[in-house]
């Protein structure tokens, strides 16, 4: 078999939703270089939310791997796995990673389900257990965007796609329910509606609480705007005590979004501002303009072929690929201005009419612009 037979093609994505998102450009190259290619995507429980959105995908298989974090379940569900993949008969697998991240224990385990045909990126000869493989340039020669990563790795096996944006497609009835919190929430999209995440994962991530309430503050008193905050419950008291350092009015969705209500609001939203992380990600694969408080813990995840402001302070300790900060500083975030952040808002607010308001030929903020001089470092 070669890839041109394979109809049947597994990819594993064990990471998060962003990272999902990030390799969708390279799973649709797969979908489309073959004609009724079916494609299944083995991810982390994280990473099957975000896949389930995804048109490109036929199929999701949830996997807590043992080589990826948190702590799995043990050898017994890997066996169960192993015993899956080999009932699905895939004719292809392609395993997609960071360059810190070894294939090898992903493509064992679809060497043993029998899958014949096993593509990765690979640091070292990885020998029988990949059929096809790339040896990985990153870090030492190149660093590359994670999606021209992945784009990159599915090209050497001849797939490729002339629509390179992230894909993500939110059900209408998510979009419905979005609204209805909307409303609840006293917003009714006839003023400029700006989504602000200001929760991450990894700490090293985080902007921090007091300027965020300080950029939203600075944001609301140069335009009548609505400013609601997303999160999930555990980011309740991180969202309350941003709002209770405000002087102008916001909401708080925390808790109350699924991640396909998530995407609505995403969708609606004149701007997004957020810490790197999957929203982002959401926003860029949505359309809506962006502003990423960019922790310089790697280059390679910024906001993808969409209107976007990535902000942050340079540091000699850029690229430490680490979740909490090594020299416990946070320059790199902490050292990025409120009044820049609202004005990188301001200025993707202002930098095209909403699409809700295209009828008039101009934008809301028009003429507001003037009043900010941006500086949107790493554009």
């Amino acid at each position: 078999m070669n890839w041109e037979q394979a109809r049947n093609v597994l990819c594993v994505r064990l990471d998060s939703l962003g990272d999902v998102l990030m390799t969708t450009p390279a799973i649709r190259a797969l979908r489309e270089s073959v004609a009724g290619r079916r494609i299944t995507l083995l991810t982390s429980p994280s990473g099957a939310k975000a896949a389930r959105l995804v048109p490109e995908i036929d199929a999701v298989v949830e996997f807590r791997a043992p080589w990826m974090k948190p702590a799995t379940e043990g050898p017994a569900a890997d066996a169960v796995m192993k015993r899956r993949l080999a009932h699905g008969k895939y004719d292809a697998a392609v395993i997609f990673s960071v360059y810190s991240q070894n294939p090898l224990p992903a493509a064992y385990l679809c060497y043993l389900a029998g899958i014949p045909l096993r593509l990765a990126h690979c640091h070292e000869n990885p020998y029988h257990l990949l059929t096809h493989w790339v040896a990985d340039p990153e870090p030492a020669n190149v660093s590359r965007h994670e999606v021209r990563r992945q784009l990159d790795l599915v090209e050497s096996v001849g797939s490729r796609t002339n629509n390179e944006r992230l894909s993500m497609a939110v059900p209408k009835p998510a979009k419905a329910r979005a609204r209805r919190l909307l409303h609840a929430l006293g917003i009714t999209l006839r003023k400029p509606l700006v989504l602000v995440h200001p929760g991450a994962t990894a700490a090293s991530r985080r902007y921090p609480p007091a300027q965020f309430a300080q950029a939203m503050s600075i944001l609301g008193r140069r335009i009548d705007c609505a400013i609601v905050f997303t999160g999930g419950a555990e980011e309740k008291p991180l969202i309350e005590g941003i709002r209770l350092g405000m002087d102008v009015p916001s909401h708080s969705a925390a808790g109350l979004m699924e991640l396909g209500e998530l995407g609505a609001a995403i969708e609606c939203a004149d701007v997004m501002v957020s810490n790197n992380t999957g929203p982002v990600h959401m926003a860029a694969a949505l359309g809506t303009p962006v502003v990423d408080l960019y922790a310089l813990t790697n280059p390679q995840h910024t906001p993808w072929q969409v209107a976007n402001k990535v902000l942050f302070h340079d540091v000699a300790c850029r690229n430490c690929y680490k979740s909490s900060c090594p020299l416990g500083h946070h320059d790199c975030l902490r050292r990025v201005q409120p009044e820049t952040v609202a004005a990188a808002a301001l200025e993707l607010l202002g930098s095209r009419p909403s699409l809700r308001f295209r009828a008039t030929g101009r934008s809301r903020v028009a003429g507001l612009i003037p009043a900010f001089n941006t500086i949107a470092a790493g554009q």
